[in-house]
């Protein structure tokens, strides 16, 4: 029996009231992010394309930081892959776009954390932001509420 521990990885999923193209448009594009998670997004949403997350001043811990990475996937309405390193170790960051009535199931999944101290603390803080995240772009997508709306105490 080996003494190596596996980090799960993270896992949400949500329903939003907005159809899958809706959805993609928003996860591919600068402006899309800007709306409800970012400060000044780069993404080129294609293979071998770079996403570079800015955030100023982000929630009430007031986060300022860079994130860049590469994409790894981009099918249209289906399905947005890219990874970044928020720890030690670049982790890959998974949304499926999944039609059930009018609206979409998006699950998003990250994976790749290792145990390294800060790995650790990179997996608590991205399982906790990616619940956040999933709440930001329906509040967004459903209402139009943008990340300068949302009250941050």
């Amino acid at each position: 029996m080996s003494d190596e521990i596996t980090v799960p990885p993270i896992q949400y999923n949500t329903y939003v009231d907005a159809p899958p193209q809706r959805v993609y448009e928003t996860l591919t594009t600068a402006e899309g992010w800007d709306a409800w998670f970012t400060q000044g997004a780069e993404v080129d949403a294609r293979p071998g394309g770079v996403m570079r997350f800015r955030w100023e001043n982000f929630k009430v811990d007031r986060y300022t930081g860079v994130a860049v990475g590469p994409v790894l996937e981009a099918i249209p309405s289906r399905r947005f892959v890219f990874q970044w390193t928020p720890g030690d170790s670049t982790t890959t960051i998974e949304f499926d776009l999944e039609p059930l009535g009018p609206g979409t199931v998006v699950s998003v999944k990250e994976w790749g954390h290792t145990t390294s101290p800060k790995d650790l603390e990179a997996l608590v803080e991205c399982a906790a932001g990616w619940g956040e995240a999933l709440t930001l772009l329906k509040m967004y997508l459903e209402h139009g509420i943008t990340y300068g709306e949302v009250p941050l105490g």
